[in-house]
Formats: structure tokens, C-alpha cells, sequence
């Protein structure tokens, strides 16, 4: 047993009560390229959760992107949804004592089924299936947007500047952009197209902030846990939607723009027949370039921590090279908003 696995498995223990532990399995699972996530199935000999149990162990990385909140931080994102009703991981322990195993780490339990994005995006689903994930996703989602400020356990998440979640955006992704110290004259552009076309400011929600297709774990056609809440904010609505349709995570199939798995007016009234909250797709349109600016910025961020040497990777060299695609992107879709104006 690698010694990682014994350090969880000494604080579950010790969590549970359990007078025994044998461990079945240990691996680090693949994904999360900016946490570390572990695999870890025990069978525990009694204590408060006795027999086999199958969990998570979410562990700080070596470096992170600014956008990312803390694992203490994470851990109380997650225990609001799960309270909420969203199809998450449980939420079970949070460690902070970095003796343990050398880093902060929460636990949850393990959910079923599989998050790869080739998987989900080739699943031979029907269309009726495709209707019914997507209008599940929105209904996930109005759930999660019932969670409005101020709650007192999320006391540690900023309100959008000036109460305008855009224009807080855009101010935002200029100071990340300046701390780049790159020219990069698409993605200020497409700031400036931001700005200029900012919503009015509505409802303020807690948004997930990355949610889409390879950071949520279906079982056939079934949902069955949303992971990844490092983004987590208070945000507009729109955020979570257009980050789930935008190009990015539909992984191809761009025919399907609800993270290449179906329609988004299927998305859209899933989240009205749990919100009540008619959503204006131009609202969402507006988001989804939002998205391509965001996920460029924490391309060019997740590049970065592998150039300055902060965490030699491969797979953060690599991201950052996806920037010119994003930036392709931005052009073809501001361009196709501009005609149908």
C-alpha cells in the first residue's frame, strides 16, 4: 500500500471509527488538471459506515490557477448543493491538517458511471434519451440557482463587482490577460465585444462555473454526480449555461450544443419547469462568449504553471497550445451574432 493510501485510510478510519480497514483498491484517477483526485475503495469493519465504501479524496496540487477556490473553500460549495438537492457526490470529510498526508484534502463518496467526454459524446443515445439529459442538466441547475447570497457557510464568496456578474467578468479577465504580459489582440477584442454588449444585470446565483460535458459522471442515461465545484461564484444564471453549451465542450459533435449530448431549447425548458424562470437565449448566446474568453484565460494559466516551472506537466503545456483554437472560435462565433443583428 502506497503511502498516501495509508494516510487516507488512517483518517477515515479514524473519522468512522471503524476498528478495522482493508483497502481494495488505490489509484489516481485521470482528469482534474488542477487538483489530484484519488480512487480509494476500503472495506471498514464497523465504526459508522461499516462494509464497502468507495470514495473520492480531493488533495491540493502542487500550484493552481487563480480562479480556484481552496479545498475547505470547495468542500463547503459542494455540502450547499448536495443540501440543495443537486446530483452531487456526498460530501463526507474535510482534512486541513496538512501532517496527514502532506496536503489540505476532502473526501466524497464515489459516483457511478463514466465522465469521459469520448464516452458520453459517442453514447448511441436516442433522440427521446438526448431530450431528457439535457432537460435534466437544466433542471440541475435551477436547483443549484436556488442558492442565492448571502448564505453564511458560503460568506467566503466575492459578489460581482459594482452587482453587474459581466462587466465583473470582463474586468477580471483584463487583469488576468495583463498578468499574461502576452499580446494576445483576439481576446482583447472579444473583451471589448463583451463590454460593449454586457446584459443588464438580474439575478445573482450560486453557478457551478464549470459545468459541462467531462465534469459530470452518467451511468447510461443517468446523472449521476456533478464534480469539479472549484469555480464555484455568485454569478448570473446565464454563466452556467453558456459554459455548458459552449463550443468548447461539445468535443466535435457541434450539431449538439449542450455539451455534444443534445438541443438547448431541451436545456432551456428543463431549467424553467424547476426555476419558472423563461431564460432569453441571447442572454445565453452572450455567455457562451463569455465562456471561450474564460476558458482562453485559464489555458494561457494553466500553460504558465507549466513554463515558470511552478508544475512540470505535459498535459498543462498542452492546454495552453488549445488557445489558438478558442481564439478561432471567438472570431466565427462573434461574427455569426454580429448577422443576425
Amino acid at each position: 500500500m502506497s503511502d498516501l493510501a495509508e494516510a487516507f485510510t488512517r483518517f477515515i478510519v479514524q473519522q468512522t471509527k471503524a476498528a478495522n480497514a482493508e483497502v481494495l483498491a488505490f489509484e489516481k484517477l485521470s482528469g482534474g488538471a488542477i487538483q489530484d483526485n484519488f480512487g480509494l475503495t476500503l472495506e471498514l469493519k464497523g465504526g459508522s459506515r461499516p462494509g464497502r465504501q468507495a470514495v473520492v479524496v480531493r488533495q491540493d496540487a502542487p500550484s493552481g490557477v487563480p480562479e480556484s477556490l481552496t479545498r475547505p473553500e470547495e468542500f463547503h460549495v459542494l455540502k450547499a448543493a448536495h443540501e440543495a438537492g443537486v446530483t452531487t457526490p456526498e460530501p463526507l470529510w474535510l482534512c486541513e491538517d496538512t501532517d496527514v498526508s502532506g496536503g489540505v484534502f476532502y473526501v466524497m463518496s464515489r459516483a457511478n458511471g463514466s465522465a469521459s467526454p469520448k464516452t458520453l459524446v459517442k453514447a448511441d443515445f436516442s433522440a427521446d434519451q438526448r431530450q431528457r439529459i439535457v432537460s435534466r442538466f437544466g433542471s440541475e441547475l435551477a436547483r443549484l440557482h436556488s442558492l442565492r447570497p448571502p448564505i453564511e457557510q458560503l460568506s467566503f464568496l466575492p459578489l460581482p463587482a459594482g452587482g453587474d456578474p459581466a462587466k465583473s467578468r470582463v474586468a477580471l479577465y483584463r487583469r488576468y490577460l495583463a498578468a499574461i504580459g502576452e499580446p494576445h489582440p483576439v481576446l482583447e477584442w472579444a473583451l471589448n465585444w463583451l463590454e460593449n454588449r454586457a446584459p443588464k444585470p438580474g439575478l445573482t446565483v450560486l453557478c457551478h462555473c464549470d459545468f459541462r460535458t467531462g465534469n459530470y459522471m452518467m451511468d447510461g442515461e443517468a446523472l449521476t454526480g456533478i464534480l469539479d465545484w472549484e469555480f464555484a461564484a455568485w454569478s448570473d444564471p446565464c454563466e452556467d449555461l453558456g459554459w455548458l453549451c459552449s463550443r468548447s465542450w461539445r468535443f466535435g459533435a457541434d450539431e449538439r450544443e449542450v455539451g455534444g449530448i443534445g438541443d438547448r431549447d431541451d436545456l432551456l425548458k428543463g431549467y424553467q419547469s424547476v426555476s419558472g424562470i423563461e431564460i432569453d437565449p441571447a442572454v445565453v448566446d452572450y455567455w457562451e462568449v463569455m465562456a471561450l474568453v474564460r476558458w482562453s484565460m485559464i489555458a494561457l494559466q494553466q500553460m504558465r504553471r507549466h513554463l515558470t516551472g511552478e508544475q512540470q506537466s505535459l498535459e498543462l503545456a498542452l492546454t495552453g497550445r488549445m488557445v489558438a483554437q478558442m481564439e478561432f472560435d471567438l472570431l466565427n462565433q462573434i461574427q455569426e451574432l454580429e448577422g443576425r443583428s
